[in-house]
């Protein structure tokens, strides 16, 4: 009587497993086929704001920006810091640092370094750039850095 409950536990064994790889390959067939497009190229980056000369100090401020599908994230203006990205992407994001034509800042040298590193639709992106101080930082024309 032992034999045939063992044999019987083996043969469940062997039917489950079979239902399992059945299963298995269901859902492999079913999947998209490699080399398919998506619908957006990937676009998010982390952008902070850190104490100092280098990206290396203290982070002061870190947030998320996504672009695509749509424009989210934590940064307090998503949807301004994405169409500055499209705008500028082809050329530095220098531009974005420049300082507004009616700002006044001393010229003390107290650095701090903002950063904007992650995917841009779908390459990778790593931009850093050092101000003088802070009131250089406030007084950047563009909304990416404005964290």
């Amino acid at each position: 009587m032992r034999s045939i409950t063992r044999s019987l536990g083996l043969a469940s064994g062997a039917m489950a497993l079979t239902a399992l790889t059945a299963l298995a390959g269901t859902g492999a067939a079913d999947a998209a086929p490699a080399g398919t497009q998506v619908l957006y190229a990937p676009s998010a980056l982390v952008v902070s704001v850190t104490a100092g000369q280098s990206s290396e100090g203290t982070v002061l401020r870190a947030v998320t920006l996504v672009c695509a599908p749509r424009p989210g994230g934590t940064h307090p203006s998503p949807a301004a810091a994405c169409a500055e990205l499209k705008a500028n992407i082809g050329s530095s994001l220098d531009v974005l640092a420049a300082p507004r034509p009616d700002s006044a800042c001393t010229r003390e040298w107290n650095p701090v370094t903002v950063t904007a590193e992650g995917v841009w639709q779908g390459r990778r992106m790593s931009y850093t750039y050092t101000f003088g101080n802070p009131c250089g930082l406030r007084s950047s024309t563009g909304t990416l850095f404005g964290i």
